[in-house]
């Protein structure tokens, strides 16, 4: 029910000042108040810690291509079960690698067994310039790339020149890259 309000309440509320007894109104999702503990609620979480819930911004989900060894409903039920309630999903352990918009798209499909919420970076691989703007209107955060050799046969090394041709498409889309810029071993 849209614009209702849900106010739950607990004895072990983390706030910026500590940990106390309140209660918390919710509408549509959204924290719209932090009063004192007595009064109406909905739910009453007793001694259990109410607490924001935690982003993990580098898990490897292997979905899709490996989803027996973990994909989202397992990683997202784990990280719950641990008070992570985001995960940002780096694009080199599903097959194929979150390289272009359709691959993103099957990425995505995932969506439909995820608890909690979840983000997604795009591999920023050689000659995917033109995918870009494509994955970042599909809801991908920004871009990973690799300037050093990978174990993974999922990643291609990313050189210098492909890093000339990806700086201003990027600087242009106002995405952020992070790369493994590891120095080999000599």
């Amino acid at each position: 029910m849209a614009g209702a309000d849900w106010i739950l309440r607990g004895r072990r509320v983390v706030l910026p000042e500590g940990i106390r007894p309140a209660a918390i109104r919710v509408r549509d999702g959204v924290i719209q108040e932090v009063r004192e503990y007595d009064g109406a609620y909905d739910e009453d979480a007793g001694d259990l810690v109410v607490m924001p819930g935690l982003v993990d911004s580098h898990v490897h989900i292997n979905e899709p291509g490996r989803t027996e060894w973990e994909g989202f409903a397992t990683a997202t039920r784990a990280a719950a079960a641990g008070g992570v309630t985001t995960l940002v999903d780096m694009p080199l352990n599903s097959i194929p690698a979150t390289t272009s918009l359709m691959v993103c798209r099957e990425s995505r499909g995932g969506r439909r067994q995820v608890l909690g919420g979840r983000g997604i970076l795009g591999r920023r691989g050689p000659g995917n310039s033109g995918e870009i703007a494509g994955l970042l209107a599909a809801g991908c955060l920004g871009f990973k790339c690799f300037l050093t050799p990978s174990e993974s046969k999922n990643s291609r090394r990313f050189s210098e020149c492909d890093l000339r041709e990806a700086m201003p498409v990027l600087a242009r889309a106002g995405a952020m890259l992070l790369a493994h810029a590891e120095l080999p071993p000599s």
